[in-house]
């Protein structure tokens, strides 16, 4: 399946028009996914991930939330990638992306191609903002991959009731194991998925060389399909 979406819809929201990028499973209805980007937007990666979505049966909804800076794509082959998403993040409001993702979930739920559970997949920045809505609106199932927020949203953790999972790699530079068991043990109860992986840096899912962990890519993928696949059958 091509990892271009099928359309861009717009939302409306406080403030403006919020595009939202939808593909569609080969059979044209599913369960509903939202996927909350990681920092470098709606990158060739998450597309790739989506596209993945797509062809295991999901109706998949992507909100563009650095819509609001009114800034293009990132290059990807920019040599200071890393600092330029880094000041996009921390230009928007956490306030708005979490606002924004919390509508984009609400406009699947209503969409008549969705049949089923309605859920949240997101990477790093997108897994604590997906971890937000999930405290916030109702929501079947919450997959978060290292969600970089975690540690300032913890408070939260007794509002998520939804069947959730957590991947951690064990060698993440940015959320060092004491922090990563500080998250686990609060967000550990009946119904929650917690995986590390061995040797794994932060954002091992992602494909760049400089973050991509093959072994714990592959598990942690396998695990997030299994689990959302339980989740459309209960």
């Amino acid at each position: 399946m091509t990892n271009e979406a099928s359309s861009v819809i717009d939302i409306d929201v406080d403030g403006g028009s919020l595009p939202v990028h939808v593909w569609l499973p080969p059979s044209g209805e599913g369960p509903g996914i939202v996927l909350v980007q990681e920092i470098f937007g709606v990158s060739p990666y998450m597309r790739d991930r989506v596209a993945d979505l797509a062809a295991a049966g999901y109706v998949v909804h992507v909100p563009d939330l650095y819509w609001r800076l009114g800034l293009p794509e990132l290059d990807e082959s920019a040599p200071d990638l890393l600092q330029q998403a880094m000041g996009r993040m921390s230009a928007l409001p956490w306030e708005h992306a979490v606002a924004d993702t919390a509508a984009a979930l609400r406009h699947l739920r209503s969409a008549p191609e969705v049949r089923g559970p309605v859920m949240l997949v997101g990477f790093c920045y997108g897994g604590g903002v997906a971890f937000n809505v999930a405290a916030i609106e109702p929501v079947d199932a919450l997959v978060s991959f290292y969600g970089s927020a975690l540690p300032n949203l913890l408070e939260l953790a007794p509002q998520v009731t939804a069947p959730s999972l957590h991947h951690f790699g064990e060698a993440d530079d940015y959320i060092p194991m004491p922090v990563v068991e500080t998250i686990r043990d609060a967000v550990t109860r009946a119904g929650v998925e917690f995986h590390l992986y061995p040797g794994a840096g932060h954002a091992f899912d992602n494909t760049r060389p400089e973050f991509h962990h093959a072994e714990a890519s592959a598990l942690a993928w396998e695990r997030t399909l299994t689990f959302l696949g339980e989740q459309r059958l209960t």
